[in-house]
């Protein structure tokens, strides 16, 4: 009895690696994938107190439950314009960090899609060349319905180690710029 149950759980996780689950949204005209299980969940945008003398890419924070929860832009955080806010706008939270430094961050997308199961094989590894994003922030291009939708590697996008980087170079040069008017 107990071998035929460890069989049995031995062959869950290979089924469960063969499709994973994404949740497909579009910025700036363009379709993206996150696999599900790092998102919290989705809020409609509003509510967002601005914080000065952040990088552009940061549009501010907004409160959830009590918790301060930084949202980010990821139009321009992509290097594009900011996100028009439109009716469909909305706020996916999601879980980022290591193991160790967990940290919930939102990010402003134009509207959210639906949720796809993509199998492994329908995920191609990323263009060398001719994406319009940073090539280390895509972890795979899945096939659904002969297009392609764009799955993001969510630890490059939203690393909060270069975010902070960004941020400390961003106040450096504010401040350095103050120093030399006075």
């Amino acid at each position: 009895m107990s071998q035929a149950l460890t069989t049995q759980a031995a062959a869950v996780p290979a089924v469960a690696e063969e499709n994973h689950q994404y949740l497909t949204f579009s910025v700036a005209g363009e379709v993206f994938a996150i696999g599900i299980l790092v998102i919290k969940e989705i809020i409609e945008y509003g509510s967002l107190t601005e914080i000065p003398m952040m990088p552009s890419f940061i549009r501010g924070v907004i409160n959830l439950r009590g918790a301060v929860v930084p949202v980010i832009d990821l139009s321009v955080r992509f290097g594009r314009a900011p996100t028009q806010i439109a009716r469909r706008t909305g706020i996916v939270i999601i879980e980022a960090g290591s193991d160790n430094e967990k940290q919930d961050i939102g990010i402003v997308v134009d509207a959210v899609h639906e949720v796809l199961e993509i199998p492994n094989k329908e995920i191609e590894p990323p263009p060398t060349f001719g994406a319009r994003i940073r090539t280390d922030f895509i972890r795979g291009m899945g096939k659904v319905n002969d297009k392609f939708v764009i799955i993001l590697n969510v630890e490059r996008v939203l690393s909060i180690e270069e975010m902070a980087m960004l941020s400390s170079i961003s106040h450096q040069g504010e401040s350095g710029g103050r120093g030399e008017e006075a």
